[in-house]
C-alpha cells in the first residue's frame, strides 16, 4: 500500500473478476460459495491496483440449453432464469464498480471479449468464484491461448475448502503457463 493507503498500480496485466454474483454469495443458494466473503475481500484489495484494467464476468443460463447442458439444467432447474434475474446480478458492492462486464453461458469466461481486453501477449490475473469451476475453466482456456495466467488464491473461493485447494493444485501443474499467487505478493510485485 502506498502512503495514501491505496494499492499501487500493478504493472501489466488485466484483472478478470469471475462471477461475483448473488447466486454464489447467497448462503441459501444451492450454488453458494461458503467463503464468498473472503474472496470478495481479496477482490476489493486488488481493484485499486488494476484501475482501468478490470473485467467482471457473469455466468448466465442459456435460453435453451443444448447438448449436455440439458442434463445439467435438469439437475439445477432453479437456475433456468433470464439474464436480468436477480440471482445473476453482481453483488451490490461490485455492481457499482463494474464498468466492463462479460456475460457467458459457459463455465469458462475466456471469451473473445475478454481475450480482446487482455491481448494475445497479455497477463490475465484471475479472482472470483468458484475456484474449482469457472476460475479453473477460464485459466485453462486462457493458458491454452498462450496468455500468462496468475490466479490470486486468497481472492478466490470454491464450493468448499477442499475443492478450492484441489483446484489450485491442479492449476499449479500447468506452471509456468498458470501460476498461483496471493493478494499481498501480487501487490508487492513478488513473482510467483
Amino acid at each position: 500500500m502506498s502512503a495514501a493507503g491505496r494499492a499501487a498500480p500493478v504493472s501489466g496485466g488485466h484483472l478478470a473478476v469471475i462471477d461475483m454474483q448473488r447466486v454464489f454469495a447467497d448462503p441459501a443458494s444451492p450454488w453458494a460459495a461458503p467463503r464468498y466473503a473472503d474472496a470478495a475481500a481479496g477482490v476489493r484489495g486488488l481493484l485499486p491496483a488494476f484501475a482501468g484494467r478490470i473485467t467482471f464476468t457473469r455466468f448466465l443460463a442459456p435460453e435453451q440449453p443444448a447438448g449436455a447442458w440439458r442434463a445439467y439444467y435438469a439437475q439445477w432447474p432453479f437456475a433456468r432464469r433470464p439474464p436480468d434475474a436477480e440471482l445473476w446480478s453482481l453483488t451490490d458492492e461490485f455492481a457499482a464498480l463494474a464498468d466492463h462486464v462479460v456475460d457467458a453461458t459457459t463455465f469458462g469466461k475466456w471469451t473473445p471479449g475478454l481475450a480482446a481486453r487482455v491481448g494475445p501477449d497479455g497477463r490475465l490475473v484471475l479472482a472470483g468464484v468458484s475456484t474449482d469451476c469457472c476460475v479453473l475453466s477460464t485459466a485453462l482456456a486462457a493458458a491454452d491461448a498462450g496468455v500468462e495466467v496468475l490466479v490470486v488464491s486468497d481472492a478466490c473461493a470454491g464450493v468448499d475448502d477442499a475443492s478450492h485447494l484441489g483446484a489450485l493444485r491442479v492449476m499449479e501443474l500447468y506452471r509456468p503457463l498458470i501460476r498461483i499467487t496471493t493478494v499481498a505478493d501480487l501487490l508487492a510485485g513478488v513473482e510467483p
